[in-house]
Formats: C-alpha cells, structure tokens, sequence
C-alpha cells in the first residue's frame, strides 16, 4: 500500500565514491512523488568521485533530522570510512529511525563496521562479497537483498534495481513500475559480463588483478574491525 506521508531520502557521499553508486538511485529515488533528497557529506565541500567527478553536498550531518530512507553507496573511498566514528556514528544514529537502510555496493562494509550488519543478510559487489561474513552478516549472493529494513545490492549498476525495490516499499510497486518506466529502465546489455560466472575467463582475470591492490586492503581491514566489533573471524572458524 502506497504511503502519502512526506519522505525524508538522504544520501551519503565521500571522495572516492562510485557515482553510479549515488547517481543510479538518485535518479530512480529522486521521482518520489513527496519526497524530499538530501545529498550529506562531513562538510559542504565539493568531493571527487573515484574516477574524478566532482559532487556537491547540500548537507552536513548536523544539519539532517529523520530520514525515512538512509542510502550508502560505495567505491573505493569507502576504505576511508572504516574507522571514522563521526562518520559511523551518524549511519548508526540515522538507521535506528529509518524505514529503510539502502546500501549499495561496497556501502555495505560502511554498514558492517558501523556494526550494522551482524545476523543480518547482505550482499555487496562480487569482488567484496567474501567479506561480509567478517562483518557477522549472511552473505546471500543476489542482485539485491532484503532483510527486514536492510535493502542491499552487489555492484555498482545493481543500486538501480535496489532502488526500485525501495520505491515499492515505501509506496507501492505501482509507483516504482511508473519510475521504471519514466526513466525507461530496461537493460538489455550488449556482453554477458556482468558478473564472474558469466564472463570470459580472460575477463574476469584482467578484472581481479586491476581489483588486487584494494581487495587486499579490504580484507586487512575487515578483519581488523571485526576484532573491534567482538566478532568471531572466520578464518579462525575454519570458514
């Protein structure tokens, strides 16, 4: 059933974010009718993406009261976050009221080290997915996610499917069907490599050895906050 109350929809972004990441949503989220978006960063400084975009908050997290919908995207500016309390501290304070909290990406291990994500299921891009079980969470290898008020999607292009799901959640899916087609989203891609499975094994190797570097500060990391949060490494469980 649609819900006629005003939403409240905030974004976070930081440097080095995926733009797809926010962008995708934004632009799927951002057709609500009633509904107000919120773009939210530390400061009101311009941030460039991961791939140099230049994105503008409107707002810093003081400035921000309820949100109905918390959105996390992800990108490799999402190493950074990982120990930034101020940062973690306002996702844990804005998802204990949210409706919904939307991640996108490798948003989710935004959320897994503001320890959002124990006993929970969640999925992330396939290059992260491994660690979300250091996290605490229940990795679940889908497009998208839903767990209670948990909306999660693997990589980057999958938040506009997320997004949807979102819509039909908030206001019914004759909503989200109307924004689908609005923004005329029927994707029809021209290689079937959009995931390890389905590309060619030359592909997927060139991928995994451009991925290398930040994968393994991932998981150096993850396993790190892991220990902060008391959890049991997986490692050591024999997983």
């Amino acid at each position: 059933m649609a819900d006629r109350t005003h939403l409240q929809i905030g974004s976070l972004i930081f440097a080095e974010i995926d733009q797809s990441d926010l962008t995708g949503p934004f632009e799927v989220l951002s057709r609500i009718p009633g509904s107000t978006y919120h773009v939210i960063a530390k400061k009101k400084a311009p941030l460039r993406d991961a791939c140099g975009l230049i994105l503008t908050p409107e707002k810093t997290f003081s400035e921000v009261g309820r949100l109905d919908l918390l959105h996390i995207p992800g990108g490799p500016g999402q190493e950074a976050l990982m120990d930034d309390e101020e940062t973690l501290s306002f996702i844990r304070q804005k998802a204990a009221n949210a409706r919904y909290v939307f991640s996108v990406c490798t948003g989710a291990l935004i959320l897994g080290a503001a320890g959002l994500l124990k006993d929970r299921k969640a999925t992330t891009h396939w290059a992260a997915f491994h660690l979300l079980k250091y996290f605490g969470a229940i990795p679940v290898d889908a497009r998208v996610v839903i767990d209670g008020d948990l909306i999660s999607t693997a990589g980057v292009t999958a938040g506009l499917d997320g997004a949807l799901r979102a819509v039909a959640l908030l206001c019914g899916e004759h909503k989200a069907q109307e924004i689908q087609l609005g923004i005329q989203y029927a994707p029809d891609p021209p290689f079937h490599s959009g995931s390890p499975e389905s590309a060619p094994p030359e592909v997927v190797k060139a991928v995994r050895a451009a991925y290398e570097p930040l994968a393994a500060a991932r998981l150096l990391t993850a396993r790190r906050i892991g220990a902060k949060l008391n959890l049991e490494d997986p490692e050591q469980q024999g997983c």
